[in-house]
Parts: C-alpha cells; sequence; structure tokens
C-alpha cells in the first residue's frame, strides 16, 4: 500500500460559504490527490472513499460491489457499533443483489420506458402549469419548494401508484418527514411506519379493486402483498424526494446563473440538454455505498473485501478529467455520461420520469415568469443538512414583478 496515500477523515463535510452547489471543499481536494482515498468510518473501520469519475462508474457496475443491506453495517458519519443489520425488506430492491434485485426489478421495468414516460408528458404540463397558475393568483413572494418543487413530482408519483386524491395530503407529510434528515429518531420511525402502514393498506385495495395504475397492473404478478408495499416504498423514495430537491436547487442554480437562465428561457430546443448539465452540476444524490465481496484492485490499490467503500458522486460528476470546465453551469455542454442517476445494474428506474418532469417544469417556471428572483439574499438560503441522503434546499424564497 503506497504510503502516499490520501485520506480523508471526516465525511460529510461543510460547504464552502457562497458555494452551495459545489461539494464539499475536503471531497474536490482529495479527488485532486486522486481517486482513491481512505477513509475511517466512526468506530474506527478503515474504508475507501472514490471520487473520481472513471472509478466511480467502474465500481456501480461492478456486481463484486454488493449492495445488500445486511452488509452495510457502517455508516460514514453514525457509529453504530456492533448492531446486526438484517436484509433489506421484501421488495425493497435497491438494497439488494442480483438474483434478487433482478426478480423485483424486471416486472418494472416494462412499466418505465421511456415511451410511456413520455406519454406523460402532457399530464406533467398540467401538473406543471396548475401550480404555476396558482403562484401567480397568490402572488410573490413565495417559497418555490411548497408551491413548484414538491406538487410537481408528488402529484405524478401518487398517481403512478394509485394514491387516491383524499390521501394525498397526510400522505405526502409522512413520506417527507422521514426523508428529510431533520427528525428525531422518534419522529422517524413514527412517519415510516405510518407509510408502511398506508402502503400495506393500499395494496390490499388495488388487489380487491385495481385502478389504472402501476402498482394495480403489478397486482397481477407473483409478487406477494409484502413485496409489494416494498416496491412502493422505493418507488416513493427515487421519485419524490430526488426529482422535488433538483426542481428547488436546479431553480437556485439558475437563479445564481442569470446568463444560463436567459439561454433556458430564449432557447426551448435546449431544455434537455439543461436538464442534463443540472443533474450533473448539482449530483443531489450525492454518495452511494458498496461492499466488497472479495479483494478487488483499483488503480493500483486493493480494496480489502469487507472494506466499505464510499463513492462520491458530485465529485464524480465534477471531475475535470471526464468534464472541461466542471464547476460551471453550461446548459450548452455536448455530452452526457453523468452519474447522476447512479450506473449498473442499481441505475435509477424512474430516471426517465424525472428527466420528463424537469425538462417540462424548468422552461415552464422561467417562462412565465420572466422576472423571478430571489427574495432573499443567496447566503440566506437555508440549505438541507448534508446528513440527508439527498442534497437541496429547505425552502426557495422568491418573488417576481407583478
Amino acid at each position: 500500500m503506497s504510503e502516499s496515500l490520501h485520506t480523508v477523515r471526516t465525511l460529510p463535510t461543510a460547504r464552502r460559504s457562497g458555494c452551495p452547489f459545489a461539494p464539499p471543499a475536503e471531497l474536490t481536494d482529495a479527488r485532486r490527490h486522486g481517486p482513491v482515498s481512505r477513509y475511517t468510518f466512526p468506530g474506527g473501520k478503515p474504508g475507501w472513499l472514490i471520487t473520481g469519475y472513471d472509478l466511480v462508474r467502474a465500481v456501480l457496475a461492478d456486481q463484486r460491489f454488493s449492495s445488500r443491506k445486511e452488509l452495510m453495517r457502517h455508516h460514514p458519519t453514525i457509529d453504530y457499533g456492533d448492531i446486526e443489520v438484517p436484509p433489506a425488506p421484501p421488495g425493497e430492491f435497491l438494497l439488494m443483489d442480483d438474483p434478487e434485485h433482478r426478480r423485483y426489478r424486471k416486472p418494472l421495468a416494462g412499466k418505465f420506458t421511456v415511451r410511456r414516460m413520455r406519454l406523460l408528458t402532457e399530464r406533467v404540463e398540467q401538473v406543471t402549469a396548475g401550480c404555476l397558475d396558482a403562484m401567480e393568483k397568490t402572488g410573490p413572494p413565495t417559497d418555490l419548494v411548497t408551491a413548484f418543487a414538491k406538487p410537481i413530482p408528488a402529484v405524478m408519483i401518487c398517481e403512478l401508484l394509485g394514491v387516491p386524491y383524499e390521501d394525498r395530503g397526510s400522505f405526502q407529510t409522512q413520506v417527507e418527514s422521514f426523508m428529510s434528515g431533520e427528525t428525531t429518531d422518534e419522529e422517524l420511525t413514527a412517519a415510516y411506519t405510518a407509510v408502511q402502514n398506508y402502503l400495506a393498506e393500499l395494496v390490499a385495495a388495488k388487489r380487491a379493486n385495481p385502478t389504472d395504475d402501476v402498482l394495480s397492473e403489478l397486482t397481477d404478478s407473483d409478487l406477494t402483498d409484502e413485496e409489494l408495499r416494498g416496491i412502493s416504498l422505493i418507488l416513493l423514495a427515487a421519485g419524490l424526494d430526488t426529482t422535488a430537491n433538483m426542481l428547488a436547487l436546479g431553480t437556485f442554480a439558475l437563479l445564481q446563473n442569470p446568463d444560463q437562465l436567459a439561454a433556458l428561457r430564449a432557447e426551448p430546443a435546449l431544455a434537455d440538454r439543461a436538464v442534463e448539465e443540472l443533474l450533473r452540476y448539482l449530483s443531489v444524490a450525492k454518495t452511494f455505498m458498496r461492499m466488497p465481496l472479495e479483494d478487488v484492485e483499483l488503480a493500483g490499490h486493493t480494496i480489502e473485501a469487507g472494506s466499505p467503500v464510499i463513492l462520491s458522486i458530485n465529485t464524480a460528476n465534477r471531475d475535470p478529467e471526464r468534464f472541461a470546465d466542471p464547476h460551471a453551469l453550461d446548459l450548452r455542454r455536448q455530452g452526457g455520461g453523468h452519474l447522476a442517476f447512479g450506473h449498473g445494474i442499481h441505475q435509477c428506474l424512474g430516471q426517465q420520469l424525472a428527466r420528463v418532469e424537469l425538462g417540462v417544469a424548468f422552461p415552464a417556471l422561467v417562462n412565465r415568469f420572466p422576472t423571478l428572483r430571489l427574495a432573499v439574499p443567496a447566503e440566506e438560503v437555508e440549505l438541507r443538512p448534508e446528513i440527508a441522503d439527498i442534497y437541496g434546499v429547505k425552502r426557495l424564497p422568491v418573488t417576481w414583478d407583478v
């Protein structure tokens, strides 16, 4: 082992003042030292931090690195001691390896195709227009998170799952409670239990009276009620929090880059490329964890079996060896290849729906409100804590001329 191997001692670390979109400075510095660093987990467990694009992508595609929940006994910032971690509950396939993972993902894959998600474009346009109409009627200022960023993906994922309209308000509140990273352990447990109980009731209702939604379609498969509940939870987590934070943080980024905002407003054809660039630039799903099942050689280092690995998505997506001028937001950037949706067998199943939502919502917002701007100084915009799985803003106060 090389004695010069860089070591990162804390994760996550605070983002620099005035740089809310850039990865923490310590992580960017680690990547400059090389794509692989040592990391000591709370409690003293030695592990690894991978920050370079090529190696992050390679590990995500390498099934020698496991995603199984029962192997993830070490959190980057919390010392869990010697507790035993149970396997993922039935249906929660993101925390499983093949063949179990494949069994759950396969019946879903055909329901999230590019074609099927694009057919939802008109509905996304309707939902977006409804949010913008309400903003216009109420008038400025407003919190863009509650008025715009959360409602669009919430409505879409609730409709895909077939959540009755009258249940959506309380259901969304509970989901947000256990995904925010700001609740006490007791509040998190209560919210998680409430969501699980509701999903169990929803699955039973779909079996008894199927409607036109993905969950009802899945009741025709060999999946059990418990498995369908787990799948529904994964779809919620993947389809609600990530897109909501992309919409809010993405708008913040555009407002801080007025030349890029003007380009998006002036060039409707730029929308798709703008979505890909914002996904790369922001990387709201900051890190993934993997556990090597055997010794693996990476960049001249032996990653030992059982030595947990942190994959830094936000530094990988700003790796200058992969992206020219990576810290610049450039909506005209050519080529994709970012890792915002992951890579390999666990690549985000709902990525096409997210693309449709973002591709509709950003242009609609900036064109409806051409004078949109922050209602507070940028440094007063409150960011989500780094401990939250998904990065974003808590609130985004905006105003516009009427």
